[in-house]
């Protein structure tokens, strides 16, 4: 079976793995939240993997980065949603901490990506 590019790119995973996190933890959100917070993270989660597929079948380097950005700022999205989660008690702190730490860590990744493909448009 054929591997897309994007499947074999380390933050594509890691983005994909803290996205299957957040379903978990928004199963545990009130009934009320259903609609409401716990749909955004979610939607927003899955917008950083889905930027980042999406950029890696655009032709030029400047179109992957754009994709790239997209990815970060949906990534930023769901660090506003999770303070907001736990300031409302939806989340406990550990879980607060382990989810910011796992964001971090693919912010960097993304960060590191983007200069790349934007040093490749120089060439």
């Amino acid at each position: 079976m054929y591997t897309f590019s994007f499947e074999k790119l380390e933050v594509w995973i890691d983005a994909k793995e803290f996205t299957k996190m957040i379903y978990f933890y928004t199963n545990n959100f009130p009934d009320s939240e259903k609609f409401a917070l716990s749909s955004q993270l979610r939607r927003a989660s899955v917008s950083v993997c889905s930027n980042l597929a999406e950029g890696t079948s655009r032709a030029t380097y400047k179109d992957k980065a754009h994709f790239t950005t997209m990815a970060f700022s949906s990534a930023v999205e769901v660090l506003n949603q999770l303070i907001i989660s736990y300031e409302l008690g939806f989340l406990n702190e550990q879980a607060y901490q382990d989810l910011k730490f796992k964001l971090e860590s693919i912010t960097n990744k993304l960060n590191a990506l983007k200069k790349y493909q934007l040093g490749q448009t120089n060439k």
